[in-house]
């Protein structure tokens, strides 16, 4: 299990499913997710970021470092990031964490209707953001950042030099564009033009371990990754369209 980052104030752990946690879910360790914690040392207070499997294991990290959770962020409203029915297999997430803790999911505003869809939740539950909103716990800002693609309301997360990207992007390949609500162009406009702006020294921390390595320099990923060969809108969707 990764140790917790402790530069000044930041809580930061970065766990992978199956083996950090939830180690005796079958699916856990087929899909590989990474959850992601993200807090306030001194507060004690702590974001989940895309939770699932194994609540009771999250609280429990959570608890032996001394830390509370204090809300929930979603990359995306597939199962295997929030909860839901995924194959067949049901798959613990945001309710169970609403079951135990009375916490917010702030969820990206395009994204509502497809999080309560996939986890049972209601309006009253979430707090629905917009591109550039900020979450704070204690003193940590967490901005948000919507890059469409994978699903229509799909966002990464910018703290302290840090990319979460949940699917939007990997550090080989990106998010799928053939599933419900995705859409090839908007992930390419996500990659070039939304995430362009997130500078080369931020680290990429993507939302399964597609990858030998769990994280790398953006400028790395933006040398080595497939996805941002392609130097026009019609020659990515050429690559990676439908």
């Amino acid at each position: 299990m990764s140790a917790p980052v402790s530069e000044g104030r930041l809580y930061f752990r970065q766990l992978l499913s199956g083996q950090d946690f939830a180690v005796s879910d079958r699916v856990a360790r087929q899909m590989v997710n990474f959850c992601y914690l993200i807090g306030d040392r001194q507060r004690g207070e702590a974001l989940l970021v895309d939770a699932a499997y194994a609540i009771d294991d999250l609280l429990g990290v959570l608890e032996a470092d001394g830390m509370r959770p204090v809300g929930l962020l979603a990359t995306h409203y597939h199962p295997d990031h929030v909860g839901g029915s995924l194959g067949g297999f049901a798959i613990e997430g945001a309710g169970a964490l609403l079951e135990r803790v009375d916490v917010p999911v702030h969820v990206q505003a395009d994204e509502v209707p497809w999080i309560k869809r996939s986890t049972g939740l209601e309006d009253g539950d979430l707090i629905a953001h917009e591109s550039g909103d900020v979450v704070r716990v204690g003193d940590i800002e967490v901005r948000l950042v919507h890059t469409p693609g994978h699903t229509p309301g799909s966002q990464c997360f910018l703290v302290e030099g840090r990319l979460v990207s949940g699917d939007t992007l990997f550090l080989e390949g990106c998010g799928r564009t053939d599933l419900p609500g995705s859409d090839p162009l908007a992930m390419y406009e996500s990659l070039t033009t939304r995430l362009a702006a997130v500078p080369d020294d931020t680290v990429l921390y993507p939302g399964h371990l597609y990858s030998p390595e769990p994280s790398a320099p953006m400028s790395a990923v933006r040398r080595e990754n497939f996805v941002f060969a392609p130097r026009s809108a019609e020659a990515w969707l050429a690559m990676f369209g439908r």
